[in-house]
């Protein structure tokens, strides 16, 4: 959950020599390009790991293993979406809407069930369901002044998350169940510090920002005083 979301890069143009585009051969973005394909096959992708996962009453190893292969093939596109964004400077309005949706959804997918099934603490599933909703409603709150920047805590928050959620939507037993926990409390721990720390970085950001409007307008202010004056 990234300041500029990963397919929010969309667009169209073909690579410079070396496989980049350079800023003059950026043409206007496509909504249909390969980043946004791979975000919206992350879409289509929550409601048949749902299925899968709750299959039989949740609790059949094969259709767990069935889910857990939806699930890490949805987290694989969300870095392929990125790297060929990154790649491409494919941006577009969807790819920044429809990108974190996407992440969201498939994770918030996981976890609810998992909790629906006993098999993971309503707690846990409210933590972190708590954290990316607020975080996402400070991006709101700040977007006018700055986009608040992805950090390396929130990657290293993801990737333990998906870890995690992947571990327990498999039926795993012995050291590997024990783990698997460790896993998931490392995730929660992240998810309360990167939280914490996004909060930090958007009040800091808003003040900066009604500062410079304060400024500006005063500026403004003088201009229009001086040219009253003459």
């Amino acid at each position: 959950m990234t300041g500029v979301p990963a397919s929010a890069a969309g667009g169209t143009g073909r690579p410079a020599p070396g496989g980049k585009l350079g800023a003059a051969a950026v043409n206007q973005a496509s909504l249909w390009n390969i980043a946004n394909i791979l975000t919206m096959v992350r879409l289509l992708l929550v409601p048949g790991f749902v299925v899968l996962l709750l299959q039989d009453g949740g609790h059949d190893p094969v259709w767990r293993a069935w889910a857990w292969a939806a699930f890490a093939v949805a987290m694989i596109t969300d870095i392929f979406d990125g790297h060929l964004a990154r790649a491409y400077n494919l941006v577009t309005d969807f790819g920044k809407i429809a990108d974190p949706i996407a992440d969201k959804a498939i994770m918030a997918a996981g976890l609810i069930c998992l909790s629906a099934l006993g098999d993971l603490p309503w707690w846990v599933t409210g933590v972190i369901l708590f954290r990316e909703l607020g975080i996402t409603l400070m991006r709101f709150w700040v977007i006018r002044h700055a986009v608040i920047p992805a950090s390396r805590g929130g990657k290293m928050k993801t990737l333990a998350q998906g870890t995690a959620v992947g571990m327990y939507v498999l039926m795993l037993t012995g050291p590997l169940a024990t783990l698997r926990w460790w896993v998931m409390a490392a995730a929660v721990v992240l998810t309360v510090v990167t939280g914490l720390d996004y909060v930090r970085q958007a009040v800091v950001l808003r003040r900066k920002g009604l500062a410079a409007e304060r400024a500006e307008a005063a500026r403004a202010a003088g201009r229009d005083t001086a040219e009253r004056s003459r």
